[in-house]
Parts: C-alpha cells; sequence; structure tokens
C-alpha cells in the first residue's frame, strides 16, 4: 500500500468519523429531548433542576412531586456521536440507562430484584449475609431475589411484572437505611411514558406498605 493510498483511506475514514459525529449528536439529542418531556409529564414536578453531564450522554434531575417525594433521575446515553468508542461502549454499557431513585418517606424492610447476569462486578449490598436469597423466574427471565421480609419481595416481583418489557428492567431494590426506591432499567421510545406513569402509580398507591 502506498502513501497516497494510506492519504486516501485517512481522508475517507475522517469523513465518515465526522458524519457519524454530527448524526449521533443529533440522534442523542432528539432521544434527551424526548425523555425529559416524557419524564415531566409523567411525573408533573412542582420544582425542578436539570444537569447536563456533559457532552452528549445525557442529563441528571432532581423534582420534588406534589405529593412530597423526592425524585433523582439519570439518564445515560450511548456514544452515538463517537464512531470508534461507540462499538466499544455497545459491549461495555450495552444499552441507554435510566436510573430512578426515590426519596421515600418510611420504608422499614429492604428487598433487591436483579437480573441475572446483568452486572459483571455486582453491586454492594449492606449486609447482604443477613438476606434471605432466592432465584425467580418472571416472564421466563431469571432473576435475584434478596429480601428481609416476603412482603417486600412480593411487592418488587408484583412491580417489575406491571413493566411494558420486563427484560428492559434490571435492578430494583428498597434500601431502608437510605429510605430510597431505586430502579435500574434500560428506556425505549415506544415504551418510556407507560412506564415511567407505571412506576409513579406503583410508588404513590403502595406508600402504606412502605412502612410495614
Amino acid at each position: 500500500m502506498d502513501s497516497l493510498e494510506i492519504i486516501s483511506i485517512l481522508i475517507i475514514l475522517a469523513g465518515v468519523t465526522v458524519l457519524q459525529f454530527f448524526r449521533g449528536r443529533k440522534l442523542n439529542l432528539q432521544l434527551v429531548e424526548f425523555y425529559m418531556k416524557a419524564t415531566i409529564a409523567s411525573f408533573k414536578p412542582v420544582d425542578r433542576n436539570f444537569v447536563w453531564l456533559g457532552g452528549y450522554i445525557g442529563y441528571r434531575a432532581y423534582f420534588d412531586l406534589e405529593d412530597g417525594l423526592k425524585l433523582e433521575y439519570t439518564l445515560t446515553l450511548l456514544p452515538r456521536q463517537s464512531l470508534l468508542y461507540f462499538p466499544i461502549s455497545l459491549l461495555t454499557n450495552r444499552h441507554d440507562k435510566l436510573y430512578l431513585v426515590f426519596r421515600l418517606r418510611r420504608l422499614n424492610g429492604e428487598a433487591h430484584l436483579i437480573r441475572r447476569g446483568y452486572y459483571r462486578l455486582r453491586p454492594k449490598i449492606d449486609d447482604e449475609v443477613a438476606l434471605r436469597k432466592e432465584v425467580v423466574r418472571i416472564h421466563d427471565l431469571e432473576y435475584e431475589l434478596l429480601y428481609d421480609k416476603r412482603e417486600y419481595a412480593e411487592l418488587l416481583v408484583n412491580f417489575i411484572e406491571g413493566f411494558t418489557k420486563v427484560g428492559n428492567v434490571k435492578h430494583i431494590s428498597l434500601t431502608p437505611s437510605t429510605k430510597v426506591l431505586y430502579i435500574l432499567m434500560k428506556p425505549e421510545i415506544e415504551s418510556i411514558r407507560n412506564d415511567l406513569e407505571y412506576i409513579y402509580e406503583f410508588v404513590r398507591s403502595n406508600e402504606g406498605k412502605f412502612s410495614l
């Protein structure tokens, strides 16, 4: 391969990289706008604060909800604008991610529902040794269930069954030390509005059960 061929390849590669940057940036910005509007419409916050995460990878939001609940919401997107890093991110991060953290007023039990095989290094769970453990099948998918009260375990199993696609939900937990309901899921344009409204209705309708 002579120098002219090498230069031609580099020019083509540069052109494709630039084209991917603009296309990927546009798509990520459209996704941010779509998910942001769906989130506001679903939760109807009385106060909100958005923090851009930099580049085109998503944002973090802090919501005060009308019933006194607080929600921390983080959306991270795959780097579609990067021709070189995008394939690597597909292997490491695999998909766009939505993290929801509800600050509850009361919570007297602990439970975790984790998609088996999802984490390469599972997050640390305080006092895990004291929790009961089961493997449950939900819509032909296996989840690891850890809990201290059967009521909380059943609550999470019933909760996940109501999502549009159960497989999009990777981790749900109720943690009494911080009074948090945590949800990690893969967002999808077709189902995000229904799922967010379902989540909010679940939180509001089950507040009394969190104090059992």
